[in-house]
């Protein structure tokens, strides 16, 4: 199913509509929300973190980061309250981009704060992208699926948004075993992050 949603019909949203759709949606759930993620260059222009990484300041792209872990702890606390959980799986390419060494960082500390972060390595996915790789994928609970759309240079642009419940049932399925197949992401920012020197572009 999942390389099938590029192909699935969908209501097109841009940057601005799909942050207010995904609060909204969001909002009223107590359930899962999942997100498959395996692009391994995006860009965040706006991102403190992000900028300075691409500025080549690396420690302080990282400092910054750590100024974000009480924001995060209590996006736990609140996601507990409410009885939601979020589950994320990153894809791993190998040699790790300089982006992907970065975003590590960031989802190293989510994880530390009580995220559900698994890696797994696209090598994986060999039976499942036939035809490139998998969309980026989001599901709220079994009310939404979305489709993040990026432009040419891999930056936010929104997303498509597809309410059909089977399609929706089947990808969380998918995305669910490939959950289950990953390694915790700590385990995995120990062995294959931590030890790797300051990105250079």
């Amino acid at each position: 199913m999942l390389e099938r949603i590029p192909g699935i019909p969908g209501a097109i949203l841009d940057h601005a509509a799909y942050h207010e759709d995904f609060a909204q949606e969001s909002d009223k759930l107590t359930g899962v929300i999942w997100k498959l993620e395996r692009t391994q260059t995006f860009r965040k222009p706006g991102d403190p973190s992000w900028e300075a990484f691409m500025a080549g300041g690396w420690a302080q792209s990282l400092q910054i980061l750590a100024g974000e872990r009480e924001n995060i702890r209590a996006d736990t606390r609140r996601n507990t309250d409410r009885g939601l959980q979020i589950r994320r799986v990153r894809i791993v390419e190998h040699p790790i981009s300089p982006y992907l060494q970065w975003e590590m960082h960031a989802l190293h500390l989510m994880a530390q704060e009580g995220f559900d972060l698994r890696v797994l390595d696209a090598e994986h996915l060999r039976d499942l992208e036939h035809d490139g790789p998998l969309p980026e994928i989001v599901i709220i609970g079994d009310q939404v699926l979305y489709q993040v759309r990026y432009d040419a240079q891999q930056t936010p642009c929104g997303a498509r948004a597809i309410h059909d419940h089977e399609v929706i049932c089947q990808a969380t399925t998918e995305i669910s075993d490939l959950h289950c197949q990953g390694e915790p992401l700590a385990d995995f920012f120990d062995r294959q992050i931590a030890p790797l020197p300051a990105p250079t572009g």
